[in-house]
């Protein structure tokens, strides 16, 4: 298993910060979070020659940038075409840099919208830039996330698109907080589009609270194991964000995900 963190984590932190933490803490890669503001300076509007930059270090470092996490989200009608426009934008940005995914979301449907109309605005946004994607060597991995956690809408979504540039960011928490399906029936659902995992733990007594891993209502043991079970060899990205200080839970979540990997 390969596994990286998002710069929530650590957004005060500079690119080469991340990269040698991620170097001490044994992690594979990093996500950069853009649109937040956070310090690895890796965004929209980075010059052609910070690019550059951005994927020697990574490459000298041995640090892939491992996806580049967006806000990008489609399922709302005004403001869908920027959100398109802003794939772009970052489809291009992923190519520059080296990360061969970019993490987008569904989005919430707006009131007024019915779940097959904002199927086929996520279907038809996700045709828009499949062939871009293609070209740039990079997948566009939709997240179980907000109006997405049913992993057969989600499924629906991807056979309809039917495009090997754009998969899914199983996000492994939301299914299971929202009641939608267990970490088996959700992993069954979508495993022929799994390019790319958050992993995070929530408190049981209030489903929004992280707590370390093993401590929650996530079952990680189980999603290594079926994750294990399909040879996925993608990143497994844990996302935590405004929590504990990054040295105490980066080498925690880090060895608990290793020790359910090599406990079999």
């Amino acid at each position: 298993m390969k596994y990286s963190f998002m710069s929530f984590s650590c957004p005060e932190l500079n690119l080469d910060e991340m990269l040698s933490i991620a170097q001490k803490y044994g992690y594979d890669g990093i996500e950069p979070r853009i649109g937040e503001n956070h310090k690895h300076g890796i965004e929209m509007d980075s010059s052609k020659s910070f690019r550059k930059e951005c994927r020697q270090k990574s490459e000298e470092s041995g640090i892939q940038l491992c996806c580049i996490a967006t806000s990008c989200r489609y399922a709302d009608p005004e403001i869908n075409k920027t959100m398109i426009s802003d794939t772009h934008k970052a489809i291009d940005l992923a190519g520059d840099v080296g990360a061969p995914r970019i993490r987008v979301f569904g989005g919430a449907i707006p009131e007024g919208i019915n779940r097959e109309t904002a199927i086929d605005l996520l279907v038809k946004s996700m045709q828009d830039v499949a062939g871009h994607a293609a070209e740039r060597e990079v997948v566009v991995c939709m997240e179980t996330h907000d109006s997405w956690c049913n992993p057969e809408h989600l499924a629906d979504v991807m056979k309809r698109i039917n495009h090997p540039a754009i998969a899914i960011n199983w996000d492994i928490m939301h299914p299971v907080r929202q009641e939608e399906a267990t970490m088996q029936e959700a992993f069954q659902v979508l495993k022929l589009w799994i390019k790319h995992v958050h992993f995070h733990d929530g408190a049981p007594d209030d489903k929004l609270v992280m707590v370390p891993i093993g401590e929650g209502y996530v079952d990680h043991r189980q999603a290594v194991d079926l994750l294990k079970s399909d040879k996925y060899d993608g990143f497994l990205s844990g996302e935590w964000i405004n929590w504990e200080p990054y040295e105490t839970h980066l080498p925690r979540e880090l060895t608990a995900m290793k020790r359910y990997e090599h406990d079999r």
